[in-house]
């Protein structure tokens, strides 16, 4: 390449000659097109992938110190440094990534000020851009890229893969250790991990969207990424070997890391030369282009492209699973909580601080029939949060152990039957088992559809991933936390007898599909297989079949036939029989078209379906449904309650009528009559209502409040109970039609030395005052720690993710629990202006496990989504 002046400044070209700006430009441009027809025209490999990302950022290295050198930077500011950060800092570049590097500048220099430093500076961006540089560039001082790499993480991730390229080598080791030094790995890897999590949430939690993002999605590049950026932060590794070397891998871990990592980084540079620009989607529209690039060809059975997903996902899902293994060791070493108590859970499993982990390295080898008991324990064990690191590897390696002689024996079978007979967890139990590949080794016809795609207008998700969405909308039909989102369903559901069918129906409704010919017919000859191997009942059997086998039925029939001919629902009713197979058919249906994607459902859909069952219904002679039995007969008991106190009938309308079917899900005809009979008064009152009385469950006392709602009543009402010496066991916590706050709790006095007649009128007195004091919410009490915490702290977790209908936000907490906690929590969600809609509060020992369904401005903006998540892990952590 020609060469260039020392300086900016240079005599005119002579007529017709090149400037070297545009010199420059031809070089760039003819040396980067030469290395992406090489790598174009080689073979689809790991390491032609690898090479070309590091000729790519050598080639830019190359061209930057250039334009360093011809902007005179070298000569205004000799201790000044060019360097590169971000992705470009690892030596790396994809085709068309950005280009980000830092101006460093010696403390002193004014890069602002007009002079010739001011013109150097502005004269290298400019020349970058002119040549084609995509360049994402920031001039700093050292003490500056400390100061804003304390406040935001984005950048501190940039400058811990700093690399330099030119100028002053001193400043740069100055820089390096100076934000060594400031580095605090628990704060970053904390940062990084609700990063992490919020991404996850962006990209629904799966790594099997139809077309995922090969960067940002679960398994994809990004979560590798994420594991060296918290290594490299404390002081771990930089590398996967590395990693390996300090033992928080195994040497079979990093290879695989490793393979599948290239996997991911050939995909991805085939992706960007085959759309000509930066595009990390595997959208649809490119992802033949890229399948045939690598030489795949479609097949009877198979697209070209279907090829390549297959590749990608298998590939995507490893690095789900290892990245899983390696975070939790990762934490493990920098939190110190290696050697936290262990708790023996049964001779197979251990728990610790809410993991659990297998008692051997090679208790799966020596015992085969607790590879299914994991998850069985895992459901059952109370506390329980996931699976260890140690767990995860063990699973990880004991997949060539699920044959067919496991799959036959009847031990596991009888396990397998009780996991989805649990009355709770059966969603993440099974995600856990697909995401560990023993779901599908154990269920034969589910590794035939892992990674499937589904060429077609509703799914987003691959059929695997459908499934198990099936499966937690079925799930979720039976949880009263949820009943808000589809209460018909969950009045149904409440009323069937054996939830385990329906989940058996939503493994298999959609197991056949991708084999031609009908996926219904032959998912119901799985599933009457699968039924007979497990012993069900012939009427259980039947009804699976039944369910598999006419799944998109109810669907058709109310959308595309004429529900108004008696005809048809005649002899829709003929083929149903009876109510049992009717109600499990709609809930199967509203379950499937669920999970099809975000956009599917809407509410016209939702009146089709309910409109066909009514009518089906009331042609099979059955009833029309109105609440479910048990809340009928809970209803049905407190009037009864109401009129041995004397009271009149009708006096639990005026509050009732207000009320939504969570409310009466969520308490006891005790509760109802109580409620009814303290506020049938007071139902639109201005002024708050409060309640106390004896605990009807035990020790301490049950408190009402009734209020107009606001931001930061939950928040005061949790004041006051700390300010006052009571701990909080249980909240129940409802928003009425009417814009009233109706909350319950369950208090206890340790400190307080007092009847419980004292206490019911010191509460109903102060509380009520409290609630109309204009003082800002009171700051914390501060209350010791037992010495259990102390000893063995647990690492408190924060998961925020929208609801169903992405309208309302679900908050779990799990810390160690300490006086004030619930208020803590309260004071973030109070100072963010969120409203508490339900509130689940738990007490497990030394622990506690808090759920809250929000909603609030705040909760739409990523960035204070994190801030909220940061501000609640404070509030949690033990100091």
């Amino acid at each position: 390449m020609s060469a260039v002046p020392a300086s900016g400044s240079m005599s005119a070209p002579s007529p017709g000659a090149q400037t070297p700006i545009a010199v420059l430009r031809q070089d760039f441009k003819s040396g980067k097109l030469a290395l992406l027809q090489e790598f174009a025209q080689a073979k689809p490999t790991i390491s032609a992938a690898t090479r070309l990302m590091r000729q790519l950022a050598r080639h830019v290295d190359g061209t930057l110190q250039k334009l360093w050198t011809f902007a005179g930077l070298a000569e205004q500011a000799p201790e000044a440094a060019l360097v590169a950060v971000g992705g470009y800092g690892r030596g790396e570049l994809f085709p068309h990534s950005d280009v980000d590097v830092l101006l460093l500048l010696p403390e002193g220099l004014a890069p602002d000020q007009p002079g010739p430093l001011k013109q150097a500076i502005e004269s290298f961006i400019t020349a970058c851009w002119d040549i084609g540089l995509e360049i994402g560039s920031s001039v700093r001082t050292v003490r500056e890229c400390l100061d804003e790499a304390a406040g935001d993480v984005t950048i501190q991730t940039a400058l811990l893969e700093s690399r330099w390229l030119a100028g002053g080598r001193v400043l740069v080791r100055q820089f390096e250790k100076a934000f060594n030094q400031a580095m605090d790995p628990r704060a970053f890897m904390r940062a990084k991990t609700l990063e992490m999590r919020q991404r996850h949430t962006k990209y629904e939690d799966t790594p099997y969207a139809l077309e995922p993002n090969c960067k940002e999605s679960p398994g994809g590049l990004r979560d590798l990424q994420v594991l060296i950026w918290i290594a490299r932060g404390a002081s771990l590794g930089k590398t996967w070997p590395q990693l390996a070397a300090k033992g928080l891998i195994t040497a079979l871990e990093a290879r695989a890391l490793q393979r599948n990592e290239g996997v991911l980084k050939l995909i991805r540079c085939r992706l960007h030369i085959a759309a000509g620009r930066r595009e990390d989607r595997l959208v649809f529209d490119l992802q033949t282009t890229v399948a045939e690039s690598f030489g795949y060809a479609s097949t009877p059975s198979l697209r070209a492209s279907e090829h390549l997903m297959r590749r990608y996902y298998w590939a995507a899902k490893a690095v789900t699973q290892l990245n899983l293994i390696t975070l939790l060791n990762l934490e493990e070493q920098i939190n110190g909580t290696r050697d936290n108590e262990l708790r023996p859970v049964n001779e197979f499993f251990l728990e610790r601080s809410g993991m659990l982990e297998v008692v051997t390295d090679d208790l799966y080898e020596r015992h085969p029939e607790a590879i299914l008991q994991t998850f069985l324990v895992y459901q059952q064990t109370t506390g329980i949060k996931g699976l260890s690191a140690k767990t995860l590897r063990a699973l990880y390696h004991a997949r060539g152990l699920m044959n067919s002689g496991f799959r036959r024996d009847p031990a596991n079978r009888a396990t397998f039957m009780r996991i989805l007979q649990q009355t709770q967890g059966q969603t993440h139990a099974f995600r856990l088992m697909n995401q560990t590949s023993v779901l599908g080794r154990y269920l034969w016809p589910f590794r035939a559809i892992v990674g499937q795609m589904q060429h077609d207008l509703f799914h987003v998700y691959t059929v695997d991933q459908h499934i198990l969405m099936v499966l937690r909308n079925m799930r979720r039909f039976f949880v009263p936390e949820h009943t808000h989102e589809y209460p018909f369903c969950s009045q149904l559901a409440v009323q069937f007898d054996r939830p385990e069918v329906l989940y058996i129906a939503a493994l298999f409704h959609d197991i056949a599909k991708g084999r031609g010919g009908d996926h219904s017919e032959l998912g119901a000859e799985e599933a009457r297989r699968f039924c007979r191997a497990h012993h069900l009942s012939k009427d259980d059997a039947e009804l699976v079949e039944f369910l598999v086998e006419h799944h998109l039925t109810l669907s058709r029939v109310a959308q595309k036939e004429d529900l108004s001919d008696p005809d048809v629902i005649e002899q829709f009713a003929a083929l149903v029989k009876d109510e049992r197979h009717l109600t499990a058919l709609y809930l199967l249906t509203v379950a499937d078209i669920r999970g099809t994607g975000p956009k599917v459902w809407n509410a016209w859909k939702g009146k089709l379906l309910e409109d066909c069952y009514r009518l089906t219904l009331r042609a099979l002679g059955g009833a029309k449904p109105n609440l479910a039995a048990e809340i009928e007969a809970r209803k049905t008991e407190a009037r009864h309650a109401l009129a041995l106190l004397a009271q009149l009938p009708g006096t639990e309308d005026a509050l009732w009528k207000t009320l939504e079917l969570s409310y009466f899900a969520r308490h006891d005809a005790q509760d109802l009559a109580w409620h009814a009979r303290a506020l049938w008064r007071h139902v639109e009152s201005t002024e708050p209502v409060v309640r106390s009385r004896p605990s009807p469950v035990g020790e301490g006392l049950q408190v009402l409040v009734y209020a107009r709602d606001q931001q930061d009543l939950f928040a005061r009402i949790c004041g006051y109970f700390d300010g006052a010496g009571f701990n909080i066991l249980d909240a129940k916590v409802h928003t009425t039609r009417s814009g009233y706050a109706l909350d319950t709790f369950q208090v206890i006095a340790p400190e307080l030395d007092l009847h419980h007649r004292d206490l019911t009128a010191l509460v109903e007195s102060k509380l009520s005052l409290a609630l109309v004091s204009p003082n800002p919410l009171p700051e914390p009490r501060k209350g010791r720690l037992s010495r259990r915490v102390k000893s063995f702290p647990f690492t408190p977790r924060v998961d925020l993710r929208p609801d169903e209908r992405a309208q309302r936000w679900l908050l779990s907490v799990s810390a160690s629990d300490r006086a004030g906690l619930l208020y803590g929590i309260a004071r973030v969600l109070a100072r963010h202006g969120i409203n508490l809609q339900l509130a689940k509060v738990s007490t497990l020992g030394e622990r506690v496990e808090d759920t809250f369904l929000l909603d609030g401005a705040a909760l739409q903006q990523s960035r204070m989504q994190l801030q909220i998540e940061n501000e609640l892990l404070d509030v949690l952590s033990v100091r």
